[in-house]
């Protein structure tokens, strides 16, 4: 088979490596991948959100394509598998009717409002002056979200009303997300664990991957700005049996049903982002498409063949096939440039030994003068799998000391917070 797969980071990567275990796979083509994926795929310097191309390539016969693989959100809300379905090519992902389920964070509470799926409460506002108004009696701390897509920085958490005014007027009127910012959400800011839960669906049946654990302030202890994500563990400790089937009952399994009542039927990875508040579990966010840095813990995890889930998805047919995960412990540790999210430097010499090539997750990089160079905020993840987490996390910070460029920044604490969880 020749897959295509529509992305070029660290996600994309660690779904093409697990891809590749299937020995049916012959060849992989990223669009646009990046350098530092290039041994495991033949990376086409085609942008993600360039439909056109996208299509134009995928149907040329030569090349043969028998599968496609949209992994991030951009293309999959403009309608990429739409397009590419149309063409005649089997594709795992949503369709753009149903990616909105990320695309608009309005839809999104709207929905869970209809439907009576729990998440915070929350006021939706597109003019300024309301917004602002209503902030002068709003509980604090709250949390801002612009509408729409904005590389998961789209999100504020104001711990005053100064913070809260500011995040309002710099989305609304400087619009630092763009046309993202034209419609927000204030919601209710809720307290407890965080977990992120991934979960393959066909619109008939939802099977949760295993649990994970995101960091994603780029400091230490949480502090710093909100970023793409520092870092993860898997699965998370403060998912429990019985939180999980609580999940399934009331949020799971209602949000497939919603989006079927609404004529917007979800194939491909639904994203589950929670909070395990002191009166249960509530939705906090919605992804329509597989997390990163949560992908490069989970599928390591995985012990199913990928490509058969997704082609399962993709029929219909997920009930027949038994989804297996280990039971092992997975950490990775994402290693950025000195200054991401708001500036930082490319094109330093990125060194990553071939021994431990197979656990290294390749998000930004590029071929300067024969040699790889960093090319982005974050530039790579390291994940080790182990048999407790302790050990994962050491294995994975063993990783990061053998991987050098120039000015590289990485949190230490990955996996701390969920450590405390077995005290």
């Amino acid at each position: 088979m020749n897959i295509l797969v529509v992305g070029g980071g660290g996600r994309e990567h660690a779904i093409i490596k697990k891809l590749k275990e299937n020995p049916q796979v012959e060849t992989i083509y990223a669009l646009p991948g990046n350098a530092g994926m290039a041994d495991d795929a033949t990376c086409v310097d085609i942008g993600a959100k360039d439909l056109d191309a996208i299509v134009n390539f995928a149907s040329d016969p030569e090349r043969g394509i028998d599968y496609a693989v949209v992994a991030p959100d951009d293309p999959l809300v403009l309608g990429c598998v739409d397009r590419l379905e149309a063409i005649g090519i089997p594709c795992f992902g949503p369709k753009a009717n149903a990616a909105i389920i990320e695309g608009s964070k309005v839809f999104s509470k709207n929905l869970m409002k209809k439907y009576g799926i729990p998440t915070a409460a929350y006021e939706v506002f597109d003019d300024m002056e309301s917004a602002l108004s209503y902030l002068e009696t709003a509980p604090i701390p709250t949390v801002i979200k612009a509408d729409g897509l904005a590389l998961g920085k789209g999100v504020i958490i104001a711990q005053t009303r100064e913070e809260a005014k500011a995040a309002v007027v710099s989305m609304m009127q400087d619009h630092v997300f763009g046309k993202s910012g034209d419609h927000i959400v204030i919601e209710e800011f809720l307290e407890g664990p965080e977990v992120s839960v991934l979960s393959f669906t066909d619109g008939h049946t939802v099977v949760p991957m295993i649990s994970s654990m995101d960091h994603k302030r780029a400091g230490d202890n949480d502090t710093g700005l909100n970023t793409g994500g520092m870092g993860t563990v898997a699965p998370n400790p403060y998912y429990t049996r019985e939180i999980a089937d609580q999940c399934m009952e009331q949020i799971f399994l209602p949000t497939m049903k919603a989006m079927n009542a609404e004529g917007r039927t979800f194939k491909g990875c639904l994203y589950f982002g929670l909070m395990i508040t002191k009166d249960g579990p509530k939705v906090i966010e919605y992804n329509c498409r597989f997390g990163d840095p949560e992908t490069q813990v989970v599928l390591p995890l995985l012990e199913t063949d990928l490509l058969t889930v997704m082609q399962a998805v993709t029929n219909e047919r997920l009930s027949e096939i038994e989804v297996k995960f280990s039971d092992k412990h997975a950490c990775c540790v994402i290693m950025a440039s000195e200054g991401y999210p708001v500036k930082y430097e490319k094109g330093y010499e990125l060194q990553i030994p071939k021994t431990i090539a197979d656990q290294v997750y390749v998000a930004g990089a590029a071929f300067r003068d024969g040699k790889l160079v960093t090319n982005g905020g974050r530039v790579l993840g390291c994940t080790a799998v182990a048999d407790s987490l302790q050990e994962a996390i050491s294995d994975a910070y063993k990783l990061v000391d053998l991987v050098h460029f120039g000015n590289a920044y990485y949190r230490h604490d990955i996996g701390q917070r969920a450590l405390k969880a077995y005290d």
